[in-house]
């Protein structure tokens, strides 16, 4: 952990084109979050309009001579642009201010370095990083890159990052994605053994710092870490998560979404993804209290779309209803506004993700004879039960529900077949 005197001198850069006028004050704001959460201390930030960018310095000649003498006279030892950069230009601006310069892409792959904890997602971020380097370390960039040592946007792979020999690189790439199959396998196995289950399935998802973690640990208190910071969290972590009626459903918490996700992070994290993937149902947990809380919603949306999640049920479940300073404004039903901090969080939650649930599932009717406790037992842990009623007169339970699949036919027959002897 650094003191605030170890901590990186930052300072942010931003233009505001056509193509991003309506995104520009939340990314930057965004960015300024980031840096932060790297352990970097943002003294300045400068910003510019244009129509469009410079192709060698990405900013324009004027506004690159104001950024050199921010650098100088703040003392700065880092310049980040909230933009992707070509090695070209992140040569061209590093050789002019004389400190270093990374770009919104390599802080998230830095912060995401940092969080990871289990095999494979430091496995997949040093792929992701990785990727990302290979196409950079050519000429006077590659020997500018080698030459930094430690800090924001070298974090991860080590000494392998600050190798320039693209063919040293790309033997490294080649040994992750060999041990990467290997893992993947093992999750495809636990995947299939929790479809096989008839387990319902429920994903987290959301923006970054959305209170997904803590909406976790409500639910299932699983304990796990949670912090007010962006991508406290990175690796999955699926709960058990019991109904009060009984029934036993999975809860998967996820990396956040962010605007402008680095490809080669959804890339990279394809397995982890298909976590998700598999799900039964949705919760996109959304902080109701954020000012650009439509707009992370948009881009939760346009991120489920391109990983092609889009089909899948989804439940929005507004967080942080408890920091709300104004009237909440948006459609709630079949929605769902909560404090996660709140005691009446689970039970609100639960309700809503029920009624959810029934609209998802099918719904039965049938009649089990007193018998028959195995099925009825069954039926309480894989079923989403809304009645249960036992006739004493004749010795025969009635219930109704709604299920997954067909399962709960078989219990059905196996009924119907004995009243034929």
């Amino acid at each position: 952990m650094q003191t605030k005197e170890e901590k990186e001198r930052v300072i942010l850069v931003g233009v505001r084109t056509r193509d991003n006028e309506e995104t520009f004050d939340e990314s930057m704001k965004e960015l300024k979050n980031l840096a932060k959460t790297a352990q970097g201390e943002v003294i300045f930030e400068l910003t510019q309009n244009l129509a469009d960018i410079d192709r060698r310095t990405y900013i324009g000649k004027g506004k690159l001579e104001e950024l050199i003498e921010l650098v100088e006279g703040n003392e700065a030892d880092m310049v980040i642009f909230n933009h992707q950069l070509s090695p070209r230009q992140a040569n061209n601006i590093q050789e002019a201010v004389g400190v270093k310069v990374i770009d919104r892409i390599q802080l998230i792959l830095d912060i995401f370095a940092m969080r990871a904890q289990s095999k494979e997602g430091k496995l997949q971020v040093e792929l992701a990083q990785l990727n990302y380097l290979a196409q950079r370390l050519s000429g006077g960039y590659g020997l500018v890159m080698s030459r930094q040592r430690g800090g924001i946007g070298t974090r991860g792979p080590g000494e392998t990052k600050l190798e320039s020999d693209r063919r040293h690189i790309r033997y490294r790439i080649g040994l992750i994605k060999k041990e990467l199959v290997q893992v993947e396998a093992h999750r495809t196995r636990q995947r299939e053994k929790r479809k096989g289950s008839k387990v319902f399935q429920i994903g987290l998802i959301g923006y970054t710092n959305a209170g997904k973690s803590t909406l976790l640990n409500v639910l299932t208190a699983a304990q796990t870490y949670e912090e007010d910071q962006l991508f406290a969290t990175l690796d999955p972590l699926t709960k058990k998560w019991r109904f009060p009626q009984g029934m036993i459903t999975t809860l998967t918490d996820t990396v956040g979404f962010i605007q402008d996700l680095p490809t080669q992070l959804i890339e990279a994290f394809q397995s982890t993804l298909e976590e998700s993937r598999e799900v039964d149902l949705l919760l996109h947990v959304v902080d109701a209290s954020n000012s650009n809380r439509e707009q992370h919603e948009k881009t939760v949306v346009g991120l489920l779309k391109d990983l092609k999640m889009e089909h899948i049920p989804m439940l929005t479940v507004y967080n942080k209803s408890d920091k709300i300073t104004d009237h909440f404004v948006g459609s709630l039903y079949p929605n769902v506004l909560i404090s996660a901090k709140a005691a009446s969080c689970k039970e609100l939650l639960t309700e809503a993700v029920k009624r959810r649930m029934m609209e998802i599932m099918t719904p039965y009717d049938i009649k089990l004879e007193a018998a028959q406790a195995k099925e009825l037992y069954a039926l309480r842990q894989e079923t989403l039960v809304l009645l249960e009623e036992f006739d004493e007169e004749n010795n025969i339970y009635h219930i109704k529900g709604f299920t997954k699949d067909n399962s709960i036919w078989a219990v059905w027959q196996k009924k119907e077949k004995d009243e034929e002897f």
